[in-house]
């Protein structure tokens, strides 16, 4: 893993906290999944009591192709409200303001992988109704 990976992974994985992140540890030949409960420099502090660094642990997230239509119609909803006047089709571009956050904040708490971490290989495609919600 390159550093700028780790670094990455690192900066998702402190932002998705509040959220509840799973995943499991690479090293390990079980299929436990843990939550990752806190983060010490690169020491993630997982459920039942286990740590491991950040280089030996895939989360796993939803893919953006992921989305239900109902996910889709407030993605635009927020694009909507970003670009200020016609909504564009989503291609992965748009235009940022001040309000992002609440956008990335809610792609964080749907566990989305808008930072294409699963195809640079350091996260895992979540199993389907991993993350949903009672």
């Amino acid at each position: 893993m390159t550093q700028e990976d780790k670094q990455l992974l690192l900066q998702d994985l402190c932002a998705r906290l509040p959220y509840g992140v799973k995943g499991i540890i690479t090293y390990d030949t079980s299929t436990t999944t843990f939550t990752v409960e806190g983060i010490d420099n690169n020491v993630l502090h997982l459920s039942d009591a286990e740590e491991c660094y950040a280089e030996d642990f895939k989360l796993y997230l939803r893919p953006m192709s992921s989305m239900t239509k109902e996910e889709k119609k407030i993605q635009k909803d927020y694009i909507y409200h970003f670009s200020g006047n016609s909504l564009p089709d989503y291609e992965g571009d748009f235009v940022f303001e001040d309000e992002v956050h609440e956008y990335i904040d809610w792609l964080l708490s749907k566990h989305f992988d808008y930072r294409n971490l699963i195809e640079k290989g350091l996260a895992l495609d979540a199993p389907e109704g991993m993350y949903e919600t009672k």
